[in-house]
């Protein structure tokens, strides 16, 4: 099992190196592919942008346009050339846009895209992944299906056998008049049944009786999973961002992430992200990309 940003960094390197296409990348950019290649994560293709450094081990292909050179990056990876997407120097909303686009983005008809984060927990020693947060705005049931299939997926990648899941809500008791503790118990009752493979879903629970076993113990709540969490699983998008961008200003945790679900990972330039971490997030896209690209 991997438990830090620095496992995700070493596995990473001791797979084959993936295939990393960067449309219109910043010095920034170029710096992190630059160490990437040194570790043989990544073979970096970069289109447009800054010149690439001499010597560098780069494909680069020439674009003035950054939009089109968003474009053409998707094609290499829906075309199977390239692994990983990872954004550029330009506007993120343009990019996201791309990315999502019906005809030309990497959606997979029948999958939902979302974004994965992971965080170190230092006093434990191990990772923990809170999903979706930066995509889906209000997901369904079925899109909540998917989004955390996303997560497994990737949370298998890093070794865990038998991820532990909390679908969280406001309350851990199942209530008709609010969604999401609905939606958290189906979800429950398909990890039952094994449609998530080998996971232990747990849902609806709130965040204190994920955290704590004490808490859970207080309000009656029996559950494998409390105060041993893997997955968290948040009801909507504002949560997740909030959440996310909580954990890291609020609670000085550090943080990687990427989107999950389409043709290949996809690596988002997110402000809260700092810069030492986004090897290891280019890493962990890597290590998700799998064989040929995919995040099978």
């Amino acid at each position: 099992m991997i438990r830090s940003f620095d496992g995700i960094i070493a596995a990473a390197a001791q797979a084959p190196p993936r295939t990393v296409v960067c449309p219109d990348p910043g010095p920034g950019e170029l710096a992190v592919l630059a160490e990437a290649a040194r570790r043989g994560i990544a073979r970096p293709w970069c289109i447009g942008g800054a010149a690439a450094p001499p010597g560098a081990p780069f494909r680069f292909d020439p674009e003035e346009d950054p939009r089109a050179a968003v474009r053409r990056a998707l094609e290499a990876v829906k075309g199977g050339g390239a692994d990983v997407l990872m954004e550029g120097r330009g506007p993120g909303e343009a990019f996201l846009e791309a990315l999502g686009d019906p005809r030309e983005g990497l959606g997979v008809k029948g999958s939902v895209m979302s974004h994965v984060s992971v965080y170190p927990l230092l006093k434990t020693e191990r990772l923990i992944l809170v999903t979706d947060t930066y995509i889906n705005n209000r997901p369904d049931l079925a899109r909540k299906q998917q989004i955390l299939a996303n997560a497994l997926s990737l949370a298998r990648r890093l070794g865990w056998e038998v991820p532990k899941v909390a679908v969280l809500a406001a309350i851990e008791q199942v209530n008709p008049g609010i969604p999401s503790t609905v939606d958290a118990a189906v979800l429950s009752k398909m990890g039952e049944r094994g449609q998530f493979g080998r996971a232990v879903v747990e849902g609806p629970i709130d965040i204190d009786c994920a955290l704590s076993a004490t808490a859970a113990q207080r309000k009656g709540l029996k559950s494998a999973v409390t105060g041993d969490v893997d997955i968290y699983v948040v009801p909507d998008g504002d949560t997740g961002c909030l959440l996310a961008e909580a954990l890291v200003f609020f609670g000085r945790m550090e943080t990687i992430g990427c989107v999950l679900g389409g043709v290949a990972p996809a690596v988002l330039n997110l402000p809260y992200v700092e810069e030492k971490n986004r090897l290891a997030a280019v890493a962990l896209a890597c290590l998700a990309a799998g064989k040929g690209g995919g995040n099978g």
